[in-house]
């Protein structure tokens, strides 16, 4: 589908520039570039940091912090406040989980204009509940109130997970190799990026309408899943060399971190389905192909690269994974990821 005349990046003319956010992680590894802590394992830029444990160097915690974004306003606006946290615990469980990581503790922060204890309260079931799914401790956090810089409707939610992985069962990059298979694990909607962009097309005199058997509201509630237990079952009986969690960025800017610079992914989108909420955005906003998968995860939350020999017991031990693409070798100039054919909405 060509895009419908308005040209350029849809996100950024939203207010969201993915670009300026790949210059700043830049930025950071320069001005972070003179020192690191000796225990200090990775760089900047990736899912999550990794911090050797000490007085055991065979294992490393592994830390993440994010924010559930946007999708806020659209939660404060339909009041429903029992549903972020969980999004918010999630994605960072997922964020640590490519490294193979298991989540040891959680710390979450809501800023508020002004404080409401039953939405607060609500807020942190959601993040209470999904730290339980997850085995996860809730240790705490802290709620701030800050008229002038939200108004009273408004708030902010961000959290910090702690987890534990050893060192030597971490998958590594380095092992993929053409030939190798890419098993995705599905997205429900848009998780928790691309909603700037997503509010931008979708009024919110429009979020009680009809849609797909929802509303249109909660269509874009819909929860950012824990993938934990898949992940887990795959790994149990397959060789799992890489993995990538689809958040902002997209198929295009997320798979390139989990591979190695000789090899590329290709992603063939007629093997999975695309949630109607994506089709819906892609449909409004005309997107161009390079957009939709840059900016929203496409109906894949979560990839795994596998040898070819091992997709059957893969698909077998996750209900809901398939195959989404292939490794194949990556010539000099060549992108690391590759879409293909181009999806109609």
């Amino acid at each position: 589908m060509s895009g419908s005349g308005q040209g350029g990046d849809a996100y950024a003319r939203a207010g969201v520039d993915i670009d300026a956010g790949n210059r700043a992680v830049q930025r950071y590894r320069d001005v972070t570039s003179a020192w690191t802590h000796p225990d200090q394992l990775g760089s900047l830029g990736g899912f999550s940091g990794l911090f050797r444990l000490p007085g055991d160097p065979k294992r490393a915690l592994v830390g993440s912090t994010d924010g559930v974004g946007t999708k806020i306003l659209i939660a404060a606006a339909l009041r429903r406040y029992d549903t972020v946290g969980a999004d918010l615990v999630n994605h960072c469980v997922n964020d640590i989980l490519v490294t193979g990581a298991d989540p040891l503790f959680f710390l979450d922060y809501l800023a508020v204009g002004k404080l409401d204890p039953e939405v607060a309260a609500l807020v942190v079931s959601g993040v209470h509940r999904a730290c339980r799914e997850n085995g996860c401790a809730l240790l705490g956090g802290e709620t701030a109130e800050m008229p002038g810089v939200y108004r009273p409707d408004h708030f902010d939610l961000a959290g910090t997970i702690v987890g534990l992985v050893e060192i030597d069962a971490m998958p590594d990059p380095n092992r993929v190799a053409p030939g190798d298979a890419i098993v995705g694990l599905p997205a429900v909607g848009l998780h928790t990026n691309g909603y700037t962009l997503a509010r931008s097309l979708i009024a919110e005199t429009e979020y009680g309408a009809p849609f797909d058997g929802w509303t249109y509201g909660e269509a874009l509630l819909a929860p950012h899943p824990s993938y934990l237990e898949p992940v887990r079952a795959i790994r149990q009986v397959a060789d799992v060399k890489s993995m990538a969690h689809i958040t902002g960025g997209g198929l295009l800017e997320n798979v390139p971190r989990t591979l190695p610079e000789h090899a590329a992914a290709v992603f063939e989108p007629t093997r999975w389905p695309l949630p109607p909420i994506m089709a819906e955005l892609v449909r409004r906003g005309g997107l161009e192909h390079e957009e939709r998968y840059r900016t929203l995860n496409m109906g894949i939350g979560y990839t795994l690269i596998v040898p070819m020999t091992d997709v059957d017991k893969a698909l077998r031990a996750a209900p809901g994974a398939t195959v989404v693409g292939f490794v194949q070798p990556r010539g000099e100039g060549e992108p690391p990821v590759i879409v293909r054919p181009v999806r109609t909405a």
